[in-house]
């Protein structure tokens, strides 16, 4: 097993090396520490290599690294499936939620947040049935649908790639979200600004950079 430090330093120059292919800086992609799966001992590593954003996927997860990590400076991402009973124990303490795919999931934030929560929308790009997610062409509709809701900004969209396709089926899917998250940034929805993209995991995060992510998540090449 490799240190946090070593493999960060490998992150940062296939990061580097994506973001020259497609002209963009390096400030232009925020990297989310997956830590769901290691202790708070591996999570400070990763902060101590200078990441501060970290990203659970499970309520439990969430409160156990906040309470030992107990870091101010650091910005909390949920991600994944959130079950609408669970909404209370999670919608206060996070800074980003990347997974909005459902109204009543939405009506419960608006419900539970006592501050405006800055939200991803799930895009199933591929339309794999194993997956969670708003498919593309319904998107426009559930946008508006959320206009009703003071508590819910959509920053962005997210996707997922399918696992162990072909580059240029992972290159696609996130192409097309692109197309997508720029479709509703230029409708200058006040309540949906949508610049961001939240796309790219440990496998495929520099076809992402390439394609325009803002927010990486990688979790398995920090702790390998």
């Amino acid at each position: 097993m490799n240190s946090v430090k070593v493999n960060s330093q490998k992150i940062e120059q296939m990061l580097n090396l994506s973001l020259e292919a497609s002209s963009r800086k390096r400030s232009d992609v925020q990297v989310i520490v997956v830590t769901k799966k290691v202790s708070s001992e591996q999570a400070m590593a990763a902060i101590e290599e200078g990441y501060m954003h970290l990203a659970e996927n499970r309520p439990e997860g969430l409160e156990l690294k906040q309470k030992e990590l107990n870091d101010k400076r650091l910005v909390w991402h949920f991600i994944g499936n959130l079950q609408t009973r669970k909404v209370k124990k999670v919608i206060n303490k996070i800074d980003y939620f990347h997974a909005l795919d459902r109204l009543p999931l939405a009506e419960e934030i608006e419900k539970r947040a006592l501050n405006v929560v800055s939200c991803f929308i799930q895009v199933n790009v591929t339309g794999e049935e194993t997956k969670s997610g708003v498919s593309p062409d319904q998107l426009d509709d559930f946008i508006n649908s959320l206009s009703q809701f003071s508590k819910i900004k959509i920053v962005g969209l997210m996707t997922m790639a399918p696992l162990n396709a072909e580059e240029a089926v992972i290159r696609s899917a996130f192409a097309q979200l692109k197309k997508l998250q720029e479709s509703i940034k230029d409708k200058a929805l006040p309540y949906a600004p949508c610049t961001e993209l939240s796309m790219g995991m440990s496998k495929d995060y520099t076809i992402a950079v390439e394609e325009g992510a803002t927010f990486v998540r990688i979790g398995t090449s920090f702790f390998e």
